[in-house]
This record gives C-alpha cells, sequence and structure tokens, in this order.
C-alpha cells in the first residue's frame, strides 16, 4: 500500500468519524418521550391518586401489628406527582391492587375492580403498576377503559410500594388497607366477580 493510499484511507476514516459524530443520535432517545407520556396520560384520563378531603393515612404496614412505613414515596401515573402512599391511600378502607402489563390474569381483573369502584357504598380502590414503563401502564388502561387512581413503582423487581406491602412474585396481588395496616387478599387470590370483591371488602373490613 502506497503512502498516498494510506493517507487517503485515514481522511476518509476521520471524515467518516466526524460524519457520525454529527449525525442525530436517534438511538440515546427514551423510548416514552414527554410528549408520549402525555398523550398517554390524556387518552387514559386516571382518577386524581390523592382522594379529594380527608387527612392522608399513615403508608401501610406489611403485617398487622407491624410498625408503619411512614415516607413511602409514590408516582402517580395519571399526572406525574409524587405523593406519599398515605396520602393516595386516604382514611381507608381502601383496596390496593397490584398488577403488571405482562399478566394476563391482571387485564381481566382490573376492569372487574374499575367496576365495583364506581358502585355506591365501594371503598377506595388505588391499583399499582409495576415492572414495565409507565406509558405501557397507561395505554393498557386505557384500552381496558379502566380509569382507577394508579401510581408506578418502577420498572424493576423491586419498588417502594412493594417493599412496604411485601407483594408476592405472583400477580396480581390485592390489600385491605385500613387503619395504617395491609392484610393480602387470599380469599380469592384473583377476583373473578364483583361479588368476590364485595365479600373481600366486607370480610376485611
Amino acid at each position: 500500500m502506497t503512502r498516498a493510499t494510506k493517507w487517503a484511507l485515514a481522511a476518509g476514516a476521520l471524515a467518516l468519524a466526524l460524519l457520525v459524530a454529527l449525525l442525530p443520535r436517534t438511538q440515546d432517545t427514551p423510548q416514552d418521550s414527554g410528549a408520549d407520556l402525555a398523550q398517554a396520560r390524556e387518552r387514559a384520563g386516571l382518577a386524581a391518586c390523592r382522594p379529594g378531603g380527608g387527612a392522608p393515612t399513615s403508608a401501610p404496614s406489611a403485617v398487622a401489628g407491624a410498625d408503619t412505613a411512614d415516607g413511602v414515596e409514590t408516582y402517580c401515573l395519571g399526572d406525574g406527582t409524587t405523593p406519599e402512599l398515605g396520602a393516595v391511600l386516604g382514611e381507608g378502607p381502601t383496596l390496593v391492587n397490584v398488577w403488571a402489563t405482562w399478566c394476563e390474569p391482571c387485564r381481566d381483573e382490573l376492569p372487574l375492580l374499575d367496576r365495583y369502584a364506581a358502585e355506591p357504598g365501594a371503598v377506595r380502590v388505588v391499583t399499582v403498576q409495576v415492572q414495565s414503563s409507565p406509558a405501557d401502564g397507561l395505554r393498557l388502561l386505557a384500552d381496558l377503559g379502566v380509569g382507577l387512581p394508579t401510581v408506578h413503582d418502577g420498572e424493576g423487581g423491586r419498588g417502594p410500594v412493594r417493599e412496604a406491602l411485601r407483594v408476592p412474585s405472583a400477580l396480581p396481588a390485592s390489600y385491605l388497607v385500613s387503619g395504617g395496616q395491609a392484610r393480602l387478599v387470599t380469599e380469592p387470590r384473583l377476583f373473578t366477580s364483583l361479588d368476590e370483591v364485595r365479600t373481600a371488602v366486607e370480610d376485611g373490613r
């Protein structure tokens, strides 16, 4: 290879590197841009995370009789605010449902909980999305027609709300929270009818 050829190759490589450096780096753009998230929020139209009126309760403990987990911060899926968990739960009793977009039983249970929450005399229902992006959660709720107040507890395997409740790995998981105490609903583990939701709430009061 002649010296002239080597110089030509070096110059070409330098020009290519400069061109790549100046190109827009679209691959660095987050999958869920601010505009995408705003659009998803508008379409979902979720209820406010903070209940209207009333003082917030203490954040729930995982087991009845344990100290309450005060100061648990959440991320409100509907408006992007970060209220403490106690402020989201309100005065209670509150039915809390933990779900994920990949969970097929969750897709059946969420509309049922939405229907229950609209009934006269129903307790407040709050849902907790885990293990996927906020935009994915908003899109699923919009597709299902579910407008329940929802907090996002992170895309990984752990989050502050899950730690406070000691959520099991199998989803969905529902809790009845009252007086700063949280009880996992085990009968049934998965709601399949409105009667089951009503009975679980009454039994847990």
